[in-house]
């Protein structure tokens, strides 16, 4: 019996037969895309529970599909594995910024996939928000369900990464949270990261707090922590 429901956006033909033959067998409802566009209006229209997206897609490609879907509200709590040959380490960091939960390079194991299709679909099955709830500290309000983040009554628009990791550091005041940590709260244990990539997002979010990005303290030789 069909589990979850996943999209592939995937444009050559054979790996996209080749995913979704291996998505079926495991019991999933599978839809295929061959374009950005054509992906975009499957994934507001079947509502799936994971996307499976290449980046080098014809028109729109893989990166800005994320943006839109990470932007409406209809689909950003989708979960996206990103598929694609892009291995550099700026790739990764700029995919995983964008919002992905996951990044897996090509050539790939069908094995593998499926396993780190199966770990962020139950990382996202864990994550119980109470869309009411409101992480109060110091002049920031933050709101879990709503992913939004006031300071003194003033909205502050972050990415999906830099939210996790506020959210992570924020909802736990005086706790030293290290680089792998932090990696693994924001994207997962088994995603595809660098500590570097943890220092940039303290800076970005630190920078878009103004006067609150000191409440991050950087505590040197482990991590970080949110003031208490």
């Amino acid at each position: 019996m069909a589990r979850e429901t996943i999209l592939v956006i995937e444009d050559e033909e054979d790996i996209g037969e080749l995913v979704r033959y291996n998505l079926a067998a495991e019991g999933y409802q599978v839809f295929v895309a061959d374009s950005g566009e054509d992906g975009l209006k499957l994934a507001r229209s079947k509502k799936p529970s994971l996307i499976i997206l290449d980046l080098m897609l014809p028109g729109i490609d893989g990166l800005e599909v994320c943006k839109s879907l990470r932007k409406d509200t209809a689909t950003d709590g989708i979960a996206i594995v990103m598929l694609t040959a892009k291995g550099e380490e700026t790739d990764i960091v700029i995919g995983l910024e964008l919002g992905a939960d996951d990044y897996i390079v090509k050539p790939f194991s069908p094995k593998v996939l499926i396993a780190r299709i199966k770990a962020v679909l139950r990382r996202k099955s864990r994550v119980i928000t109470d869309e009411k709830a409101v992480i109060k500290a110091h002049d920031l309000a933050i709101t879990p369900g709503r992913r939004e983040v006031l300071l003194k009554g003033k909205k502050i628009d972050l990415t999906f990464t830099e939210f996790s990791v506020l959210h992570l550091l924020a909802r736990r005041p005086g706790w030293v949270f290290t680089r792998n940590q932090i990696l693994e709260a924001a994207r997962g244990h088994d995603a595809l990261a660098t500590d570097r990539a943890v220092d940039v997002q303290i800076v970005g979010l630190r920078k878009k707090l103004k006067s609150a990005g000191n409440y991050i303290e950087t505590v040197r030789g482990v991590g970080y922590r949110f003031k208490e």
